[in-house]
């Protein structure tokens, strides 16, 4: 699910650090953040890694979702974009559920790439 629209409660934040992916070295920064339905992990990519604390109240624009060992992930990348909102806007940590949502998949889907026909002379 892309360009999600979503206020959470930052429960937890860490510093960047360096990743290896099949696209290179990306910085990231992961964080565990909840609302009254209950809490799921998030990473921060790129300029927005360790751009949150534990204790915000965030508005997340332009997030999407992946899936990691069955359990749904919110992603916050060079598209999305964080607004800091009033501690009033989100059920106090306390009240936040301990449950995770569920994933129907164990990855995000890759895009299928097509294949270019090359022809060869004489048949």
């Amino acid at each position: 699910m892309d360009n999600i629209i979503i206020k959470v409660r930052v429960l937890e934040a860490s510093k960047p650090k360096v990743i290896q992916t099949r696209k290179g070295s990306r910085i990231i920064s992961e964080a565990l953040v909840g609302d009254e339905t209950g809490r799921t992990r998030m990473t921060l990519w790129g300029r927005k890694a360790g751009s949150i604390k534990a204790g915000e109240v965030i508005r997340l624009k332009k997030a999407f979702v992946t899936a990691f060992r069955g359990v749904a992930q919110l992603n916050i990348g060079k598209q999305g974009e964080i607004v800091r909102l009033d501690d009033s806007e989100v059920v106090a940590s306390n009240k936040i559920p301990e449950n995770s949502p569920k994933a129907e998949v164990s990855r995000r889907p890759y895009k299928r790439m097509s294949f270019k026909k090359f022809g060869r002379k004489g048949g």
